[in-house]
């Protein structure tokens, strides 16, 4: 942190952060969206829930390429490649991630769970053979912490997940390295803060700024659902004293998400709130309200890299206090996507 900041300063100076949860797509989006994290982040970990998924070292090398081709002239980015768990996938691809140095980590979708993810897990154990490869080589299993059981409330579900799978998972591959992905809930932070050094949490800023009634102020509004949804206000105190803690447990991870407009405000919404395009200055935000943005650099810059056992960055980004207005809408494709908050107002500006 610039060591000049006060408690409440004018612009704050920190270590150029990373995003260890980001999706892209694929096609024509990429280019619309890549940008837009490129321009804060030095590094993203992508996630590999494309149509079809990302299940192969070949495909993950394949997905980076169309990535880079699609980064502007000019900008520096480099994109972390996930494989997308199955029920069959081969302890032998855990080794061929590995050597390739493009794939960083795997994703536990349980099937059904969020988008995309049908071609989930259907029952962990039978991954077993495979997360003993990944427990072997230290390659971490990053996890969408919900049950997909239909008699769980879906408020319910990230805390039911701690108590059938991770307790389980953890007993049985106590040297595995999980990341749990997106917390929502007092539990889950509880649960990471007490768990040992081999267990990390991405926490994303709609879940520190928001709680569960920003979805239905005025109606129902598409653009603040999620998956993980939004959880009561208890919640989002939790995760605000666990990302404002000082801990390296837990990390930035926006899952910015995006969906063509039509797709968010429609019968059926999509799941997913687009955050890239403002990400850096959301967190601000959450941890301006909270008086912690002394905490912003270990949370943003320093706990992902040391968790994933990759060098932190050298450069630095600064952000002003400056107000600005959030664009109504932006470029996807052929489509338009609406930013979270778009056409209000923020306090942070990414300088």
């Amino acid at each position: 942190m610039n060591p000049s900041a006060s408690s409440s300063p004018s612009s704050i100076t920190i270590t150029r952060p990373d995003d260890w949860h980001l999706h892209l797509r694929d096609g024509a989006t990429i280019a619309s969206v890549l940008p837009h994290t490129a321009r804060q982040f030095a590094r993203a970990i992508v996630m590999p829930n494309l149509r079809p998924p990302v299940t192969t070292t070949a495909q993950a090398i394949a997905y980076r390429e169309r990535i880079l081709a699609a980064l502007p002239a000019g900008m520096r980015f480099e994109a972390l490649m996930v494989l997308y768990l199955t029920d069959n996938t081969p302890p032998d691809e855990i080794r061929r991630g590995i050597d390739s140095g493009v794939v960083h980590a795997v994703k536990l979708y349980p099937a059904g769970a969020t988008t995309n993810s049908d071609a989930g897990v259907t029952d962990l154990t039978k991954c077993y053979a495979t997360l003993d490869a990944m427990q072997k080589v230290g390659m971490p299993l990053l996890v969408h912490g919900e049950v997909t059981d239909p008699g769980i409330d879906i408020f319910d579900r990230e805390a039911v997940f701690i108590e059938r799978v991770m307790q389980p998972l953890r007993r049985d591959m106590p040297e595995l390295r999980v990341v749990f992905e997106h917390i929502t809930t007092k539990d889950a932070a509880q649960y990471v803060a007490e768990a040992d050094q081999h267990v990390g949490a991405t926490i994303t800023a709609h879940h520190l700024l928001y709680n569960r009634n920003e979805i239905f102020k005025g109606g129902i509004r598409p653009h603040y659902y999620c998956l993980p949804v939004l959880k009561r206000e208890v919640h989002r105190q939790a995760l605000v004293a666990a990302a404002t803690s000082g801990s390296a447990k837990f990390f930035l991870g926006t899952d910015s998400a995006p969906h063509a407009k039509g797709m968010k405000e429609h019968a059926c919404g999509c799941a997913g709130c687009y955050t890239a395009l403002h990400a850096m200055e959301l967190y601000a935000e959450a941890f301006d309200q909270a008086g912690a943005l002394d905490k912003l650099e270990q949370f943003a810059s320093f706990s992902g890299p040391d968790f994933y056992k990759l060098p932190r960055n050298t450069g630095t980004i600064t952000l002003a206090r400056e107000a600005w207005t959030v664009p109504e809408e932006l470029p996807l494709g052929d489509a338009s996507v609406v930013p979270l908050n778009g056409g209000e107002t923020l306090q942070w500006k990414f300088a």
